[in-house]
């Protein structure tokens, strides 16, 4: 699994749920890989203080996939590392 194949996920099925671990208080926002079952990996420069961090990943993620931050969402694990983001795709 990588970026593009989830961008093409997204753009059939519409929607996307995965996992992501996160690196909060790195020294920049990036993808830094996939681990062994699916998780994907992401650093965020952004301090793990008062959502700052969740907010800088719905950011990240909207801008990586080319989508408005309003179709990206934190599932679960707001408080953790490990979270469950969705993601909706309006395009045709």
């Amino acid at each position: 699994m990588d970026i593009e194949h989830l961008r093409r996920q997204l753009h059939i099925q519409k929607e996307l749920t995965f996992i992501v671990r996160v690196h909060p208080g790195a020294r920049q926002t990036q993808i830094k890989g996939v681990m062994a079952d699916g998780t994907l990996k992401i650093d965020i420069a952004a301090a793990p203080e008062e959502g700052k961090a969740n907010a800088a990943l719905v950011e990240f993620l909207a801008d990586t996939f080319s989508l408005a931050q309003s179709n990206v969402e934190i599932v679960s694990g707001a408080t953790s590392r490990r979270k469950v983001v969705r993601m909706y795709s309006m395009s045709s």
